[in-house]
């Protein structure tokens, strides 16, 4: 269970916070202090496991062959991207951007990590979509079906970044919880902890924000 404040602060938002025709986004707006950051190690780069996953469903790209890329497909990936479709992606930058804009993480095959680094890095780096490796003693079925549920903070050298936690469909409760994981491996990240939190707030995507620290 959340704590109180947190939960409060999530129904205020959602009752207060006109209804559309659309599912929103609920997100949070983190706001760091006392923080050399461009310093890097000061910077936040974590992925986090959100026990009630984002309210929707992943649009995950995979670069693979065989066997692993048929368990892709079966698995829900969005794209399977043989070592040929690589190829082809490498000569066709715009085509590159398009999947890059249209994919929400990727995964590949470890083979295929020195290509990619090296001829779509420029595309997938600035978007913070570089693959996740998929090692050899890992599943690619058990990797998807983590990283459905899974979000990346990601600060670069801001003081302040956005990280969504779900959809305003979700339950209070379950939004509530998404903040709560995510605040805490704030605390267990930064430098001083809780010390470095200015303030974080809830909001959804055209709606009211709230203060949750």
């Amino acid at each position: 269970m959340a704590e109180k404040i947190i939960l409060e602060a999530v129904k205020k938002v959602l009752e207060e916070s006109p209804k559309r025709n659309f599912s929103e986004s609920v997100d949070l707006a983190i706001n760091l202090k006392n923080l050399d950051m461009n310093q890097p190690k000061n910077r936040v780069d974590e992925e986090v496991i959100l026990p009630h996953g984002l309210g929707k469903e992943l649009k995950i790209g995979v670069f693979a062959r065989g066997e692993v890329g048929l368990r892709a497909e079966a698995a829900g990936a969005a794209y399977v991207i043989s070592d040929v479709e690589l190829d082809e992606l490498v000569t066709d930058k715009s085509r590159a951007r398009t999947l890059a804009n249209e994919c929400d993480l990727f995964i590949a095959e470890t083979q295929f990590m020195p290509i990619i680094g090296k001829n779509l890095g420029v595309v997938l780096g600035p978007r913070g979509k570089m693959p996740i490796p998929l090692l050899p003693n890992k599943d690619i079925t058990e990797l998807i079906q983590s990283k459905q549920n899974a979000v990346r903070l990601r600060s670069k050298d801001k003081l302040t970044f956005h990280v969504p936690v779900g959809r305003r469909d979700m339950s209070p409760d379950q939004l509530a919880d998404n903040i709560e994981t995510i605040v805490s491996r704030l605390e267990r990240v930064l430098d001083k902890g809780k010390h470095n939190l200015r303030t974080v707030y809830v909001t959804t995507t055209m709606g009211k924000s709230e203060r949750v620290v």
